[in-house]
């Protein structure tokens, strides 16, 4: 097997066998869960403190740790996310043998002939005619490749805001402060779009999987291999993805960038547009990871219209 994880994933496995990314990925989502309802009672004990005297500064700490806090509760939901998707991408190769060995036996006889390669149109798509299976394109192999040390950048930035937050809570109205609010903030929603993007990566290894294992088993049965054409919503999940990606990390360069004023009133003005701008880029990964997810959808509306017409016609 050409597996996506050929050190994961074997070909003596049984496709029965469960697999633990399931309970992991949602004991994460629960723990980022609770991490956030632990955020949003900071929130209320701050808003109930919220023009008494003298406790302005507390505010200010509570805001800041509970920044910290609420965006390492979103990294936990989106590792849990990326968890459950490895553990689909898993399954799929699992499932690759299993189809093969059942259309072999559903497959009626029938005459091939010779193989006519080429464009065709079907009514998921354009595709491609051929005689073997498909090579893994540039894009998939950079994506089972990149998924991983982004999510390990992801943690490690977060993490690495989660602690500079703490720096921010104990420094409040001082320059220092300032300057390890501009750190958090810059760190984390860095971290964030690393975590989106390996999501986005584990996402387009998925389509990987479903092109290049139904082009093998298409093969193995020896009958012409279709396979989809990249589609508009697949191009434009990538465009997206890199745009979100590049947003995140240019502010948190501008962020560290910030950290260099000495005008309060300079610093205001810079981190009033700086928020929106990091959301943009959460925004656009976001948008491209629902291209892709619909792009999958289609990928398997496809390759279940093409198992039956294996079954029906056998080719």
């Amino acid at each position: 097997m050409t597996a996506t994880l050929d050190k994961i994933v074997h070909p003596d496995v049984d496709y029965q066998e469960k697999t633990k990314h399931r309970k992991i990925g949602i004991g994460l989502g629960v723990a980022g869960l609770l991490l956030g309802m632990a955020v949003a009672v900071l929130g209320v004990v701050a808003g109930n403190l919220v023009g008494n005297p003298g406790d302005e500064q507390t505010v200010a700490q509570l805001k800041a740790v509970a920044f910290g806090l609420n965006t390492t509760a979103l990294l936990l939901l989106k590792t849990g996310i990326a968890v459950v998707l490895l553990g689909i991408l898993v399954r799929i190769w699992i499932r690759v043998d299993s189809v093969r060995q059942s259309l072999a036996v559903l497959k009626p006889d029938a005459e091939v002939g010779t193989i006519r390669t080429g464009p065709i149109d079907t009514e998921y798509g354009a595709a491609t005619v051929t005689a073997t299976a498909p090579e893994r394109m540039t894009l998939h192999r950079m994506a089972t490749t990149m998924w991983a040390p982004m999510a390990v950048m992801g943690v490690m930035a977060v993490l690495g805001g989660l602690v500079v937050s703490w720096v921010w809570a104990g420094n409040v109205g001082t320059r220092t402060g300032l300057g390890a609010a501009a750190w958090t903030q810059g760190l984390q929603f860095l971290g964030e779009g690393f975590i989106l993007s390996s999501i986005a990566f584990l996402l387009a290894s998925i389509l990987s999987a479903l092109r290049e294992g139904g082009g093998e088993v298409q093969q193995a049965l020896g009958i012409s291999v279709v396979t989809l054409q990249m589609p508009a919503t697949a191009k434009a999940f990538v465009a997206l993805m890199m745009m979100g990606l590049m947003v995140e990390v240019v502010q948190f360069g501008l962020y560290v960038y910030i950290t260099t004023f000495d005008d309060l009133a300079r610093y205001t003005l810079w981190s009033s547009w700086l928020g929106p701008f990091r959301e943009l880029g959460l925004g656009l990964l976001l948008a491209g990871i629902v291209l892709a997810l619909a792009t999958i959808a289609n990928a398997l509306g496809f390759q279940f219209n093409r198992i039956r017409d294996i079954v029906v016609a056998g080719k």
